[in-house]
C-alpha cells in the first residue's frame, strides 16, 4: 500500500479518492490516532465554514457585480462598489480559513466531551456523508450481519441496528467512522424521498449514561443519549419534532436488544 499522505486525508475529506484508495485511507485511520484526529479535525472546520459562508453564498449576484457593470466601470477614479468591497473580503476569507484548516486545529482550540462532543461528531460526520450520493456507507443493507461484526469488534461493544421501517425509513447500511475519541460507528437510513438520518454509536469515556436531548449544528438536528456506555446520536436535515420519536424507537429497541 502506497504511503498515506496529508493530500489523502484532505481527499478522504472532500469526497475525492477511489474506492481502493479510500479503504485504504480508512484503514490507516482506524490505525493511527493522531491521523484520525486532524480528520476529526477536518471535517469539523469545513462544516463550520460552509455554515458561516451559507448566508452569503444564497444571496443573488448583486447588480454591481454583473458583467455589463464591470465593463462599463473601468474608469480609474471610480469608487468600489461596497459590496465589490465585501465580495473581496469574502474571497480573502475563503483562502485564509482553507490554508488554516490544513493545519489543524487552531491553538487554544478546545474539542468537547461527553454527549456534547458526541453531538458534534455526530452532525459533521453527517454532514460528509449525508449528501454523499456515490458511497454514503461502506457496508449495504444486505450486508447488515457483516457491518454490525465489523463495528462492533472494533468498539469492543456490541451495537444493534434499530428498524424504522414502521416509520417510513428503511435501512441503507453503515461504516466505522475516525472521531477524536476513538472509532465509531454510522448507521445510515432514508425515507425513500431524499431525506437521509444518520445515527452515530461509540463508547463513552464521560456522560456514559446519559439522558436524551436535543442538539442543532446549522442546518443538522440531532437527539444525543448514552446508556450503560455507549453513546448514540440520531441527526439528520429534518425537523427536531420528527426526530424525537424516532431516536425514542431507536432507544427502546437497543435496550432492548441487550
Amino acid at each position: 500500500m502506497r504511503p498515506i499522505l496529508e493530500d489523502d486525508l484532505n481527499a478522504y475529506v472532500d469526497g475525492a479518492l477511489d474506492d481502493a484508495r479510500r479503504a485504504e485511507v480508512q484503514a490507516h485511520l482506524e490505525t493511527h490516532a493522531d491521523s484520525a484526529a486532524r480528520v476529526a479535525a477536518y471535517i469539523r472546520q469545513r462544516a463550520a465554514l460552509r455554515a458561516a459562508l451559507a448566508p452569503v453564498a444564497a444571496e443573488p449576484i448583486p447588480p454591481e457585480l454583473s458583467l455589463r457593470h464591470l465593463l462599463e466601470a473601468r474608469r480609474p477614479d471610480r469608487r468600489v462598489p461596497w459590496r465589490m468591497a465585501a465580495a473581496a473580503v469574502v474571497l480573502l476569507a475563503l483562502g485564509g480559513a482553507g490554508g488554516w484548516s490544513l493545519r489543524g486545529p487552531a491553538p487554544g482550540q478546545m474539542m468537547q466531551h461527553g454527549i456534547a462532543g458526541l453531538a458534534q461528531e455526530a452532525a459533521y460526520t453527517y454532514d460528509v456523508y449525508g449528501a454523499d450520493q456515490a458511497h454514503p456507507v461502506e457496508f449495504k443493507a444486505e450486508d447488515k450481519a457483516q457491518l454490525v461484526d465489523w463495528i462492533s469488534s472494533r468498539l469492543q461493544r456490541s451495537i444493534a441496528v434499530p428498524d424504522l421501517t414502521a416509520a417510513g425509513y428503511r435501512f441503507m447500511g453503515g461504516r466505522l467512522v475516525a472521531t477524536p475519541f476513538g472509532p465509531a460507528g454510522l448507521l445510515m437510513y432514508d425515507n425513500g424521498q431524499g431525506v437521509r438520518l444518520g445515527m452515530l454509536v461509540r463508547p463513552m469515556t464521560i456522560d456514559k449514561s446519559a439522558r436524551m436531548a436535543e442538539h442543532s449544528n446549522g442546518a443538522v438536528n440531532g437527539y444525543a443519549w448514552a446508556d450503560q456506555g455507549l453513546g448514540y446520536s440520531l441527526v439528520g436535515s429534518t425537523s427536531p419534532d420528527i426526530l424525537h420519536p424516532l431516536a425514542n424507537e431507536m432507544r427502546r429497541q437497543i435496550q432492548q436488544s441487550i
